[in-house]
């Protein structure tokens, strides 16, 4: 049973129990309108208590439901809140420790409510790109004011109840607990079992704080600030008019727009995709063969290996999650280094508000240093962050597996080299793995976990429970040169490359994918990088694969010193201590040097380039070698890229990753689109040949995301 029925007394208890959030899914659904309609057929029965069983009250929706016909299904959620609303005897919510979505809305229709200390309360449908649908956007106005219901439902973030319960004139919450929940839910049950008429939120009057305010003028300078913050997101704007309406339209039809902006919200391709990156980030766990029983080894002490900037935000992961931390350094002045960096870092986030001086200090206290491998030994988990080059790594894993205790999980934070190899310096590869970070570590949300061949199943799930306690989303990667993003970012700057070769000038390429959406264009990303970094891979590309072409600009903008920001100078200029980028005559001149001597006549004007042209090249070569990493099994499903991109890469969120973008495109197009670029003297005809699965799935009229 997904909800159970008691009597205790006078007052019949319903507690939702469908783990691990009470989600409102249609078999809940229906067991919580057959126990109203039991309560009120009860004559013995005068007041009723709903409430959720362990963790939450209600999580809302019921996730494995969501966009199938059983979300719909009768009792849909918007009319098991009307029947709740209409019951003839009290119904009190016994709220705690998560009430949101349908929950806040369920609880919304009750007649009286009373919350636990410390409930999270949320209307989070906006994240989804959608707005609350069972009326949460005309009942919460009502009960807490439109101000800061307004704020809640466009943000989606949660409040706990205690600050909702002194907003001032709130009819949220009825009452407070002061001990246990469910007993003084029963008390107060029984007290207001009497009394009529029952009060309903739908009958309160929608208010802003100050009577004396003009709700056309506020609601438009909502729309104002809103706007211009959400303006790629078409859900916050709708969720604004909606709370308008419970300002200025009666209940029922406030309702019906809602209703209205629902439906017109779920099918936006927005909606589509940020459902698509909720999913998504859930199914990163799954790994097909590793069995989510599989035991787990204690991570308890963690040892980074490197003090630099990699590894002094890799051990912040750690402290943030109160795990002690033992840097390991060859030398004791870039040690010194690297623990003020990270004494400075958390001495910024005091200084901005972010971050309080206890927990600094408790941080802080549980790091260590050394020079001695020693000091080590008895960590649960190393991760190695030195510098990228091979034999640098086989004398760490060396000394890692002479000294690490029996049952320690060696890692790598290497972002390129094969896991394989590394594995093969120690007498442990079932202990070795991949823990490919991004910087800057202590931010960034991507964690790429690279599975090698030895690689324990118990490694794996340990390191992927570990990624979740240090707030990372961990997508597992097979071995290959550059794993999932950057094997997929190599093409993405190849065909930025050849974009120069053809006349395009940097600010030009960049300019179109941050139109596009991209947090940064490629050339600003290179910059920001250090451009002497993806030259040191295409000078072992062209050992390795002569075959493959490349723009030589990229070498030449290196050759003259111009690695970027680190050195003020790189695809564009730099002033000291700034990072605003400035389109460079250096750069445009030894463009146009190098065009020459690729045989073009540069006094002619190259040709013209559309933005569409530039970001379908960039974006499809993406999804290209994405198939190609599907095929081969690098990746396990085309929404792992797409969770790799939106928090590595800087994909646009509301475009869903590259592979739902090019589901919303069509695969069809896609490839045709791919056999124009071909037809490119300039470009590479062999790469936009379309990898098989791409091909087989336009043949199939299939999708990546199916």
């Amino acid at each position: 049973m997904t909800a159970s029925y008691q009597v205790r007394g006078p007052v019949a208890v319903i507690t939702l129990n469908n783990p691990p959030v009470n989600g409102m899914g249609f078999a809940t659904r229906k067991a919580i309108a057959s126990a109203i309609e039991q309560a009120e057929s009860d004559a013995a029965v005068q007041a009723i208590v709903i409430t959720g069983a362990g963790a939450a009250f209600s999580g809302g929706a019921d996730i494995k439901e969501f966009g199938s016909p059983k979300a719909l299904a009768e009792p849909n959620l918007l009319s098991l809140v009307l029947l709740v609303e209409a019951c003839a005897k009290p119904v009190v919510a016994a709220i705690h420790s998560v009430c949101m979505g349908g929950g806040l809305e369920l609880a919304l229709a009750c007649h009286y409510r009373i919350a636990a200390v410390g409930t999270k309360v949320a209307l989070p449908e906006v994240k989804l790109g959608l707005l609350p649908g069972a009326g949460g956007t005309q009942r919460l106005p009502r009960a807490l004011g439109v101000e800061p219901a307004l704020n809640m439902i466009v943000s989606g973030e949660p409040v706990l109840s205690e600050l909702l319960a002194q907003v001032p004139g709130q009819q949220l919450f009825h009452r407070m607990a002061q001990g246990d929940l469910l007993e003084e839910a029963l008390a107060f049950a029984a007290e207001v079992a009497p009394q009529r008429p029952l009060p309903r939120v739908r009958d309160l009057k929608a208010r802003l704080t100050d009577a004396k305010v003009d709700p056309q003028a506020y609601f438009q300078f909502a729309r104002n600030m809103v706007g211009a913050q959400s303006r790629n997101f078409p859900a916050p704007l709708r969720c604004l008019e909606a709370v308008a309406a419970a300002v200025t339209m009666k209940f029922d039809d406030g309702i019906r727009a809602e209703r209205e902006g629902f439906a017109a919200l779920m099918m936006t391709p927005e909606s589509k995709a940020l459902r698509h990156a909720f999913f998504a980030e859930r199914a990163t766990s799954k790994i097909a063969d590793v069995p989510s029983d599989t035991p787990l080894r204690k991570i308890e002490r963690v040892a980074v290996i490197g003090a630099g900037t990699m590894g002094g935000g890799i051990s912040m992961n750690f402290l943030n999650a109160g795990i002690p931390v033992i840097i390991l350094e060859t030398k004791q002045e870039a040690l010194d280094r690297g623990l003020a960096t990270i004494r400075k870092n958390y001495e910024a986030q005091v200084k901005k508000g972010k971050l309080k001086e206890d927990k600094f200090q408790q941080r802080m206290g549980l790091l260590s240093s050394t020079l001695n491998y020693a000091d080590i030994a008895q960590a649960d988990l190393v991760i190695e962050a030195v510098f990228e080059e091979m034999s640098v790594k086989e004398a760490v894993f060396k000394q890692l597996d002479a000294v690490m205790k029996p049952g320690a999980i060696l890692a790598s934070n290497t972002s390129t080299l094969d896991i394989n190899t590394i594995a093969q310096f120690t007498q442990r590869p079932q202990d070795v793995v991949g823990l490919h970070f991004f910087s800057p570590a202590h931010v960034m949300k991507l964690l790429e976990v690279v599975r090698g061949a030895a690689t324990g199943k118990d490694v794996l799930a340990t390191v992927m429970a570990m990624a979740k306690k240090i707030r990372k989303t961990a997508v597992v990667s097979g071995v290959c040169d550059g794993f999932i993003g950057n094997r997929m970012i190599e093409q993405y700057f190849r065909q930025a490359g050849f974009l120069l070769d053809e006349g395009c000038s940097p600010e030009q390429v960049d300019r179109a994918a941050e139109k596009f959406g991209f947090a940064m264009g490629p050339f600003r990303m290179g910059d920001l990088a250090g451009n002497d970094i993806g030259w040191s891979i295409r000078k072992r590309r062209y050992v390795e694969k002569p075959e493959l072409r490349y723009s030589a600009s990229a070498d030449c903008l290196c050759e003259l010193g111009r690695y970027g920001q680190k050195t003020q100078a790189g695809w564009y200029d730099y002033q000291t201590g700034q990072r605003d980028a400035m389109p460079s005559p250096v750069v445009a001149e030894m463009l146009l040097k190098h065009r020459a001597s690729l045989g073009q006549d540069v006094t002619v004007a190259p040709r013209q380039i559309r933005d569409e042209e530039i970001v379908q090249r960039l974006v499809y070569a993406l999804v290209n070698e994405a198939a190609h990493l599907l095929e081969e099994g690098i990746a396990q499903r085309a929404s792992d890229v797409d969770m790799v991109y939106l928090t590595g890469y800087g994909f646009p969120l509301w475009r869903g990753g590259p592979m739902c973008y090019a589901d919303t495109m069509g695969l069809f197009n896609v490839v045709q689109a791919m056999k124009r670029f071909a037809k490119n003297p300039m470009d590479d005809a062999k790469f936009w040949e379309p990898a098989p699965l791409l091909a087989r799935l336009v043949a199939e009229g299939g999708t990546f995301t199916a």
